[in-house]
């Protein structure tokens, strides 16, 4: 069992790899302890698995797991964490944005503390565009206020996790993890390191708009209520207000000012109409996870572990 296991999450990543490679490794080799570094392939389409393999028979200490399919970054950091064997697990993407040689202070916390927990808090995110630090900004200030305030600010998915933390989040029945807030949600004992988050080695970004977008959504309905209560809410507000303009009809018709017309009606219509839709959508929200959890369908499949002998006898 490797004292330390470093998780990376691959989606087709040829370019940075080799990058990533020879600045991760001179870091690892200097802690001198006993390490792997699990890299997990989310179904790449490009030549990621090829250059996997090559810097395997480079590096003893990489080893590889294959997705069937497209998992996403979150199922992909699963798969990593279920596979781990250290008894401290660090994950970190492959991009280089965070620095691989901020992985010993987090070692060393962890040891000289007594952590389970340690966050990569990113104190400078210069490099990222505007509209990027304001998305990022919106949905921490939104998580902090429905979650909790445990939720460290600007803390992504690089963190060291104990042996303890990580048997901990693998025994969740999580079908859709947001791990940047599981972990928080199990309350352990926890430390920060800040660093300055780089810019891209090489390649484009996986998570465009729209995943972020995802991220967003699985945070919110994964963690937190507050949806239906505000449909709820939508919903009360809706039915005053109608009780509000049939009273005044009523005492319009009353006064003989009743002016013929359709023009309130459809307004009236189409509010309480486009209000029912939204409170259905927020409810089929959480409906989809309730089928979702009760199909117990595995969140990724592995096709192949480089550490599996039976795997390499397939091939």
């Amino acid at each position: 069992m490797p004292r330390l296991t470093v998780v990376v999450p691959v989606y087709n990543e040829q370019d940075v790899l080799p990058l990533f490679a020879e600045r991760i490794r001179p870091v690892l080799d200097g802690l001198h302890v006993s390490y792997e570094v699990l890299a997990v392939d989310d179904g790449s389409r490009d030549a990621t698995p090829v250059v996997l393999e090559s810097l395997r028979r480079q590096w003893p200490q990489l080893r590889t797991v294959r997705l069937r399919s497209n998992s996403g970054h979150q199922n992909a950091l699963a798969a990593g964490l279920h596979r781990a064997g250290g008894e401290y697990v660090v994950s970190i993407d492959v991009d280089l944005q965070d620095p691989p040689e901020v992985i010993g202070d987090m070692l060393r916390l962890a040891e000289s503390a007594n952590l389970d927990v340690v966050h990569g808090v990113r104190a400078d995110r210069s490099t990222d565009t505007p509209f990027k630090r304001g998305t990022a900004g919106l949905y921490y200030r939104l998580i902090r206020r429905i979650v909790g305030t445990e939720v460290p600010h600007n803390a992504g998915d690089f963190r060291l996790l104990s042996r303890t933390a990580v048997d901990a989040l693998t025994a969740l029945p999580e079908h859709q993890p947001v791990y940047r807030l599981l972990v928080p949600w199990l309350g352990l004992p926890s430390g920060e390191i800040t660093y300055t988050r780089a810019v891209r080695a090489a390649g484009q970004s996986k998570y465009p708009l729209a995943k972020m977008i995802r991220l967003a959504l699985d945070s919110v309905v994964g963690f937190s209520a507050a949806p239906l209560r505000v449909a709820t809410w939508l919903g009360l507000g809706g039915i005053v207000l109608s009780t509000v303009l049939a009273v005044a009809g009523l005492v319009a018709w009353i006064r003989g000012d009743v002016v013929p017309g359709w023009t309130s009606m459809i307004v009236a219509v189409g509010f309480l109409g486009a209000l029912q839709l939204l409170c259905l959508g927020l409810l089929g929200e959480y409906v989809a996870r309730i089928f979702t959890t009760l199909q117990a369908r595995p969140a990724f499949v592995v096709a192949y572990d480089s550490a599996s002998e039976a795997d390499l006898c397939k091939l």
